[in-house]
């Protein structure tokens, strides 16, 4: 652990044990303020006695968890040894759990616990810079497959059940992009808790250092996103200008995204958790409970309706009951854009498919398909359903990895595209 986590882990704990103590004292005082309610005015001598030892009481275990808090610090500082937490299995897990949940909250108070989107190999941060590029990747070639993780995950999701489905660890899709067409496969990490849009425009940022940094030419990119990962890819294409006369160079490169169980129009749970959280807020006995729901990250309320442009949410209450604000944002130009997506139903056009779809995300929202004229223009032979898939296998499975593999090698152009003039 670095010095520097060190802190924050004790400044993140402080938070933590001041939010909880408030929240109780909150619930406490709604249950006490509807009982003394029900007795009448002859309680209100007891119910000030009642309120001033309740507050004092709370007020004096908020100060001996804030200690609580400073000894954890000092338990942190004990084990600092100059390596990221990062570094251990079990700590990366977390940390991407914790940035999924809370990265908003990480990134304004706690930054040495924040992820930063950065390039990664062999689980090593690698700098956007030519020297560290040629250092990582000893071989690359100028066809690059760029993935993007979803929701409280790493790159190290992308090798999901890899011994089981490949007989191997670490058997990707980018790996087998590599073998079986020279793709060279770029793994990203970045902060889900982080509002999409604020990913999209570091992930066309990082796409713009990349292409000028990479030790060849890059002639082709293809954009492979899970879940959130999808969406971050589409907000990148779209404030990189992809399509129109405006669009940076690199998104002139990308000439197929395909998107694995994506939320283009939301996700049914964040749904359910926001109507949840309006519930709870109606009584002061469960006001508190609506508090902590709607601490959740921003990221994941992007995913209630597919949010990808920062207007939909700047300077707007996220938690609000009526929608605002929601742009369509169309499938660019100059590329193919597919879907793959799953359903736990045997048969993926089943009724039962469309009810229960990946466990997740639904098939109509993992298809784009609104039912009206903002739906997404995925041709119907782009859309391969599924069945007995649920949300994570459609990280690295074998039916899956076919389909991404059929569609890069039937492109028009043919499957390796002409290395562009004088490279």
């Amino acid at each position: 652990m670095r010095t520097d986590e060190a802190t924050a882990v004790s400044r993140l704990a402080g938070l933590v044990l001041s939010g909880g103590t408030t929240r109780i004292s909150e619930l406490h005082a709604g249950i006490a303020a509807r009982a003394f309610a029900g007795v009448g005015p002859a309680a209100r001598p007891v119910q000030v006695v009642h309120d001033t030892v309740s507050s004092l009481t709370y007020r004096t275990v908020g100060a001996a968890l804030g200690a609580g808090a400073s000894a954890v610090g000092m338990l942190a500082s004990r084990q600092v040894n100059g390596r990221p937490l990062e570094d251990t299995p079990a700590a990366r897990v977390a940390l991407a759990i914790l940035n999924g949940a809370h990265g908003d909250l990480l990134d304004r108070e706690t930054p040495a616990l924040a992820t930063t989107m950065t390039l990664r190999q062999a689980g090593r941060a690698v700098p956007v810079e030519a020297d560290a590029i040629r250092a990582a990747f000893l071989d690359p070639s100028g066809r690059l497959a760029v993935f993007l993780h979803g929701l409280t995950e790493t790159e190290g999701a992308w090798c999901y059940k890899s011994e089981r489905h490949h007989g191997r660890p670490g058997v990707t899709y980018g790996t087998l992009l590599e073998q079986d067409h020279g793709l060279t496969p770029v793994f990203l990490r970045y902060n889900t808790g982080l509002h999409v849009s604020d990913n999209g425009r570091r992930l066309a940022d990082l796409l713009d250092a990349l292409v000028e940094a990479w030790p060849v030419p890059v002639q082709d990119l293809v954009l492979i996103g899970h879940s959130m990962g999808g969406l971050v890819a589409r907000s990148a294409l779209h404030q990189a200008g992809g399509g129109t006369g405006a669009a940076r160079p690199w998104t002139r490169l990308v000439r197929d995204s395909i998107t694995l169980g994506t939320p283009h129009l939301g996700a049914p749970l964040e749904r359910g958790a926001h109507a949840l959280t309006h519930t709870l807020a109606r009584l002061p006995e469960t006001r508190p409970l609506a508090t902590l729901l709607a601490a959740r990250s921003v990221g994941i309320k992007d995913l209630r309706r597919g949010t990808l442009v920062e207007d939909d949410w700047s300077g707007r209450d996220l938690d609000a009951r009526t929608p605002g604000q929601h742009t369509h944002v169309p499938l660019h130009d100059g590329a193919r854009h597919f879907v793959v997506l799953g359903t736990l139903a045997a048969d993926p056009a089943a009724r039962t498919a469309d009810l229960l779809g990946d466990l997740l995300v639904p098939p109509r929202s993992a298809a784009g398909d609104s039912g009206d004229d903002d739906r997404l223009a995925f041709p119907p032979d782009h859309v391969h359903r599924l069945g007995r898939l649920h949300h994570f296998d459609l990280l690295n499975h074998p039916q899956v990895y076919d389909r991404i593999r059929h569609w890069l090698e039937t492109r028009p152009e043919g499957p390796r595209p002409s290395a562009p003039a004088g490279a």
